[in-house]
């Protein structure tokens, strides 16, 4: 969604050597955006599972070209050749699927509904992405086809040859769906039905498209079939075709819009575009994007560099998605997912803490508080409608992955300044979902009441993924701990949680060395696999979860015998070959084939459980091991192409620590006034904080070889801990890197310079 993509700039960016030019104020920073990076994917090998997101920020629909056939969750694909539609859309990830969804294609010569019989050839060399817009020639109908949205709405114009065949075709695809034609205002109207789970009974998505041409025919289809002599159609599966007659060149314009409040807000949701033409929507979406774009102004470094930077940018400020829309008076309304009623106030979806909980929510609350106590306020909302946060909300409940992790998500808002939200009802939400089991395995925690008891969930009592689910428990009741603290709730409640929190040690196995699942009785796993993927953990393996954690890392240390074996067990991941076991799969996953080709040992930064680990050297005295694989991870896995990510992006999740790693720092323990000091990878960094402050980051002498920080200044004074503050970031500051070819091995080595961790602070 992010990038012009033209022949030039499609490929052959990964490897400029040329310095770019310092940004002028308010410069147009979306034009480094690819929104194609990460299409090139399919199941059986990730790299981004993204789609071209023609959106404006966290806007409610976003519109992608869809290659994919009706309801296949990789709807569209780089390596393509054929495109069936402008859909809009809501999916979070081709693994989560689409729900809210029609498409638009026009077409000329015969009249077909069909989306086989309806498809185009394209090339890439006739399309441009950019966040905002979306071209591209269909080459079978000699049409040329442009997008331009706004948060709730978008413009469509359609360049069609000469003919008294032209049309447009709607469908709002299967699986329950309604269409009506009134020709007299130019209008189509109807509603989808179709979803992939996590809505009530009476979820609807209401659309309305406006044409500025007359329609020359109308045909209605149901379940496929011409539904002949009328205008409006209940079905299965229901669409319709309008006809124009067209000179060469002709453009015909459309507005469309959807809700899902009612077919009313539909048109409500209209005003977005009110009379504006395509150009004017295209130049309002793309001054959108800059605006959000712009709190980060980076200089130097490569073109790659650059459109890599802004492409994961971009990526950061899509999800969680806009669920409100506004009445007629202008107040904030939602359609609940949770009981299908419509309530005021905010709320957001389509995001999985699992995966955001780790970078993505610490930078929203770094740069954009503003939206995130938005999203804190549909928080509450989601648990006052539900009686449950969502682990995975897209749009309601979903049920999958483990972990608790909205404790961390709510809890880092609230300690990093976000205000506006209700405390009672977050807190108490909180405290809900960790001592119960919700109504679903993702929901609340699995296992409660084997992890009350005994400190953690037992391998054989048939829950799934248990060493990960103690692991990130453990870590989620720390935050809680931290939010307890901080709204001075009784002694005995704060203590409950800090005791949980080290739960983490009655998995380590001092025989491995590692973290090992633990039966009922005590005793651990047998036999003991620690490159088994799954089992005992959740889409990883001992090697990678062992390092989860976040918030006791000094604790880890002592567990494993001392700096020296701690720093030779993270050494060890990188040392070891890609070997794994998959026999809990059944089949080697997509995740597990990333580790694999990456070259990198047994890390898998294609998923998220082992991110934080090149970040933990500081912990251990040796801060340059950081600085030296956090560059080697930036330059090998991330490209500003359509091959660009090595695994899943995660709505926003990879593509947050690519952002915070190139700026020079990183939340490895969200709820926690810190952040855990890498390098930055360029020579300057300019952050625009909502309070009119800046963060700035100077690194002179930065490049591909000089990636050590040999010295640095925080606002002009010698620093030599290997952490920064949030608090005083946020009053402004001025950072200087020393930046060197080789590393220097005394700064930040003594026990006074580690991050921090809770076996330390008590």
């Amino acid at each position: 969604m992010l990038k012009i993509f033209t022949a030039l700039a499609a490929l052959g960016l990964a490897t400029g050597v040329a310095q770019a030019q310092t940004p002028a104020p308010n410069a147009d920073l979306a034009q480094w955006v690819n929104p194609l990076m990460g299409t090139d994917s399919k199941p059986d090998l990730s790299n981004g599972n993204t789609y071209p997101a023609i959106a404006l920020p966290w806007g409610m629909n976003f519109w992608m070209p869809q290659t994919g056939k009706m309801g296949n969750g990789w709807a569209y694909q780089y390596s393509a050749d054929k495109l069936r539609g402008f859909k809009q859309t809501h999916q979070p990830s081709p693994w989560m699927n689409d729900y809210g969804q029609f498409a638009l294609m026009p077409i000329t010569g015969r009249r077909v509904f069909d989306e086989d019989a309806r498809a185009s050839w394209i090339s890439h060399k006739a399309e441009v992405a950019e966040p905002n817009y979306y071209r591209v020639y269909l080459a079978d109908h000699d049409v040329t086809a442009e997008i331009a949205p706004t948060e709730r709405a978008a413009r469509f114009r359609f360049t069609f040859p000469q003919t008294d065949s032209a049309y447009v075709v709607i469908d709002a695809l299967d699986r329950g769906s309604y269409v009506k034609v009134l020709p007299q205002q130019r209008r189509v109207i109807g509603y989808t039905t179709r979803n992939s789970g996590g809505v009530p009974k009476n979820f609807k998505n209401y659309f309305i498209l406006e044409f500025d041409h007359d329609f020359t025919s109308t045909a209605l289809y149901q379940d496929k079939a011409l539904a002949a002599g009328v205008l409006e159609v209940t079905a299965k599966h229901a669409g319709a075709v309008v006809g124009f007659k067209t000179r060469k060149g002709e453009k015909v314009n459309a507005r469309v819009a959807s809700s899902f409040i009612s077919p009313e807000q539909a048109e409500l949701n209209l005003r977005e575009i009110g009379e504006q033409d395509f150009d004017a929507v295209r130049q309002q979406g793309r001054a959108a994007w800059n605006k959000a774009l712009s709190r980060i102004e980076i200089e130097g470094g490569t073109e790659a560099q650059r459109r890599t930077f802004y492409s994961c940018l971009y990526r950061s400020l899509l999800f969680p998605r806009k669920l409100y829309e506004r009445d007629a008076s202008g107040n904030i309304m939602h359609y609940s997912p949770f009981n299908g009623q419509v309530l005021p106030g905010y709320m957001y979806t389509d995001t999985g803490f699992w995966d955001t909980f780790r970078a993505l929510f610490p930078f929203l609350n770094l740069l954009y508080p503003d939206v995130n106590a938005e999203i804190q306020q549909g928080l509450a909302n989601d648990y006052r409608e539900s009686g449950w946060l969502p682990e995975w909300g897209s749009p309601g409940l979903r049920n999958v992955m483990v972990g608790n992790n909205s404790a961390s998500v709510v809890a880092d808002a609230y300690l990093k300044g976000i205000r506006g939200q209700d405390m009672n009802v977050l807190y108490e939400a909180l405290t809900h979902g960790a001592n119960n089991a919700g109504p679903l395995d993702a929901v609340g925690r699995k296992g409660v009441e084997y992890y009350n008891k005994l400190g953690y969930v037992p391998y054989d009592v048939k829950i799934n993924e248990s060493a990960a689910r103690t692991l990130e428990y453990a870590y989620d009741d720390f935050t809680i701990y931290q939010l307890a603290k901080a709204l001075n709730k009784p002694k005995k409640e704060i203590d409950l949680y800090a005791r949980r929190s080290q739960n983490y040690r009655k998995l380590f196995d001092k025989e491995s060395g590692l973290m090992r699942g633990r039966n009922q009785d005590g005793s651990f796993q047998k036999p003991f696999n620690p490159f088994k993927w799954g089992d005992a953990f959740t889409e990883g393996n001992s090697w990678h979860y062992t390092w989860s954690v976040f918030h006791d890392v000094q604790g880890l240390v002592d567990l494993m015998g001392g700096r020296q074996k701690f720093v030779a067990t993270l050494d060890t991941v990188f040392t070891l070959p890609p070997v794994f076991d998959e026999s809990y799969y059944g089949e080697v996953i997509h995740e597990i084939r990333e580790m694999q080709i990456a070259n990198m040992g047994n890390y898998a930064h294609g998923n998220q459980p082992i991110q934080h680990m090149l970040y933990l050297y500081n912990y251990a005295g040796q801060p340059w091991k950081t600085q030296y694989w956090v560059r080697e991870t930036l330059n090998r896995l991330y490209l500003p192409t359509a091959d660009g990510y090595c695994g899943d992006e995660d709505n926003g999740q990879t593509s947050a620590w690519y952002v915070f790693s190139a700026l020079g720092f990183y939340p490895v323990c969200p709820g926690t006034d810190q952040y855990v000091l890498g390098a930055p990878l360029f020579p300057k960094a300019t952050l625009h904080l909502p309070s009119g402050k800046d963060i700035v980051l100077n690194a002179p002498n930065n490049s591909a070889a000089n990636r050590y920080v040999n010295g640095l200044t925080f606002n002009g004074q010698p620093y030599d801990k290997n952490w920064l503050s949030h608090t005083e970031l946020m009053k402004g500051a001025t950072l200087n890197f020393d930046m060197s070819a080789a590393p220097n091995k005394s700064r930040g080595t003594q026990p006074a310079a580690a991050p921090y961790s809770f076996s330390k602070a008590k």
